[in-house]
This record gives C-alpha cells, structure tokens and sequence, in this order.
C-alpha cells in the first residue's frame, strides 16, 4: 500500500514538475501598470468593409481667369471673364471620420472676352481629392453632426477643347486648339446633414493651370486659373458610421487573469516544496498524499462581446478554439456554454435573449467549424440576472464550465 501511495505521489510530482516547476519557483508577477503604460486608451474609430462609400452629384458654376486682353490706354487685363453654368459627378470613401479620398469629374464651357472679341471653348476635368473633416478631428466624432466643415486638396488632369479664338495674340503669342493640363486645387466643402442617408453639400474649388489653359500663352502672366462653384447632393451608401473600440477596454479582465495565472504558480511552487520536503524524508512509515491543483487548468478561457452584440470579433475567436481543443484533448468531458449581459444596458427580458444568442453562436462554431460533437455541448442563457464581474460591461461574456 505504501508502495502505491508513494508511486502515485511521485507521478503527480513529475507532472506537475514537467508542466513548470523551474518557472513556477521564480513566481513571475505581472503587474497591471505593464498594460497601461503601452496602451493608447482614446476610442479608435475603422471603417468596416463595404461601409461609407459616397456618390455626389451636384451643379453650379465657373469663372476662369485666364488671358484678357483689350486695347487701349488701360493696357492689359481689362476684358470681360464670363460665368457659365458647370456640372459635376463624384464618389469616395470615408476610410475612418477624419479622412476620405473622392473621384470627381465636371465639365462646362467656358468664354471670356479678349481684345473686344468674344473667346469660347468647352473643358473637362477629372480630380482626385484628399477631404478632411475638421468638426470630427478637433472636436468629437459625431456621425449625427448637422453642419460640417470639409476642406479638400486635389490633383487632377483637365482637357479643353473646342476653342473660338477670334483674335491672333500679338507680342509672340501663341495659341493652341487642343490642351491638356494636370491642375493643382484647393477648396472648402459645407456640409449639411439632411438624413442618414442624404446630405447638401456646397463647395468652392480653386484651381491653378499653366498659361495655356484657354489655348493661349500670352504676356507675362504665366499662371491661369479657374474658380468653381458648386451645390448638389452626397448619397451615402449604407448610411456614415464607424465602428470603434478602445485597447484599454480589456486592461482589468486581462489583469484578472493574470491574477489567475500568479495564483496557480503559487500554488505549483508549493506544491514542489512540499514534494521537495517529502523526497528528503524517504525511506519513512508513511507518506500523505498531497492534492495537487490540475495543472492544465482547464476551462479558463471566455468570449467577450461588445455591446448589444452576439457577433464573436476576431481576437475573440481564439479562446473560442482553445476550448475546441481543449475537448479535443479530453473527449469524456462535456461542456455548458453560458452567455450573459450587462444589467445597465437592456431590460431583463431583451438580455436573457441577448445573451441566449452569444452563447449560441459560440454553440454554432464549436460545432460547426471545429466539429465538436453536439451531444457534448449544452448552452444555457443567465440574461442579467446575476452579474459574474462588478464592472458592469465585463458582463458582455459567454463562460465555459464542466457539465
């Protein structure tokens, strides 16, 4: 008998001598201010895939500042430059709330007066804008926000056609009938917010050409230049919103588990002193047996949720396959998965649905993508009727236990 007793004392030593009793003896403490000293714990915002997607259509008008020439003793730059009518299209994407990229085109014809002939010729110009939201950026993010500020940078290319040039340029001018320019813009976008889906926008553009923007290059003047005006509608495909989450959020939980982590060393390093005690009194009449703590210490891993959501996130997903295999490596045991919510968001009826539905989900990868049996599983909804943490949203959670 006290054969067997010390043959078994001596495996659950080696066992728990194999897991980590040279780590265990140096007792590691990690300490919470590791995690909030590296963290950034300011909500950070992403836009989904597929989401914040815009179309803009709008109209208004042009004014291009280009060569004039009238002869007299004014001299120089005393002809008429002539408003007209310009249309745009334009798409983009918010890629989070402070930045998005937009493709634009507009066209219109265009005419001036020069030397007391009317000028004429038709352009159209495709941009490829950087928008910066200045409301969100200096202020807080608000989807909602009624009026907004967008200022807007550009490059793009511009071709003009179709001139009517009813003059010959003196003092070695020359024209073209065909132009091609890539142009440098600055501008500023008001926003209107009308729904979820629609806003108003009104904007101006300045753009700057090289010198034979109207088909001439002519006196000294080496730079033309062409202002837009414009209003219309933005249509947001699926409505602006973005998803955002704070690193900070899990700082307690993991802390928590780091606490449970010092505890089982704690508990291994006594365990191999106390084994180590019982070795240097051998041969001896009797040896008591020691409970050991199981150093697989299963079943610690949870699934966290954000709020109001049964949706298991990527960094979540890992515990959820550290259970899989954790049956996997003990197929005689039988698991209950229990989903809760937090009692401050939510009636009670809506988060025992709530949690019902994380818990199904993670019933539903378990089986499905990790082939864990059915008959070893077991979901059962606790709602927010008991509480596991004090901190209300770490309650967002689907926890593990043997049946």
């Amino acid at each position: 008998m006290k054969k067997n007793i010390l043959f078994g004392f001596a495996a659950c030593g080696a066992m728990l001598l194999s897991a980590n009793v040279a780590k265990a003896q140096e007792a590691v403490v990690i300490e919470e201010a590791t995690f909030t000293e590296v963290a950034d714990c300011t909500d950070q915002y992403y836009s989904e895939k597929g989401a914040n997607w815009f179309i803009q259509l709008g109209a208004g008008m042009e004014l291009p500042m280009v060569d004039c020439y009238k002869a007299g003793p004014k001299g120089q730059n005393d002809g008429k430059r002539g408003i007209t009518a310009a249309y745009g299209v334009g798409f983009g994407k918010w890629f989070n709330p402070y930045f998005a990229w937009r493709f634009g085109v507009q066209g219109a014809a265009y005419h001036w007066d020069a030397n007391n002939a009317y000028q004429k010729a038709k352009f159209v110009n495709a941009n490829f804008d950087l928008m910066w939201d200045m409301f969100n950026s200096l202020g807080s993010v608000d989807a909602d926000r009624f009026f907004s500020i967008v200022p807007f940078v550009g490059v793009g290319a511009t071709y003009s056609w179709d001139f009517n040039h009813a003059y010959v340029p003196i003092n070695n001018g020359y024209r073209k009938d065909r132009v091609w320019q890539i142009p440098v813009s600055v501008g500023l976008q008001l926003r209107f917010r009308l729904s979820k889906y629609v806003d108003f926008f009104a904007e101006g553009r300045f753009q700057a050409y090289g010198d034979t923007f109207d088909g001439i290059a002519y006196g000294s003047e080496s730079i033309d230049m062409n202002l837009t005006a414009m209003g219309g509608l933005t249509f947001k495909l699926g409505g602006k919103s973005f998803k955002s989450f704070n690193p900070c959020a899990y700082i307690g939980y993991i802390n928590q588990l780091n606490g449970q982590i010092n505890d089982l060393r704690g508990e291994l390093s006594n365990c191999s002193s106390r084994l180590a005690a019982a070795e240097a009194q051998l041969p001896c009449p009797e040896i008591v047996a020691v409970e050991c703590p199981d150093a697989s210490a299963p079943l610690m891993s949870t699934v966290r949720f954000t709020i109001n959501s049964a949706k298991i996130s990527s960094m979540e997903m890992v515990n959820v396959y550290n259970i899989a295999q954790w049956m996997k490596a003990n197929p005689d045991a039988n698991v209950v998965i229990k989903g809760y919510a937090d009692k401050d968001t939510g009636t009670a009826a809506y988060n025992l649905k709530l949690s019902e539905r994380r818990a199904q989900n993670v019933y539903n990868v378990l089986t499905k993508e990790y082939g864990i049996p059915a008959d070893r599983l077991s979901i059962k909804a606790e709602g927010s009727a008991s509480q596991i943490y004090d901190t209300n949203n770490w309650n967002r959670i689907v926890i593990f236990s043997q049946d």
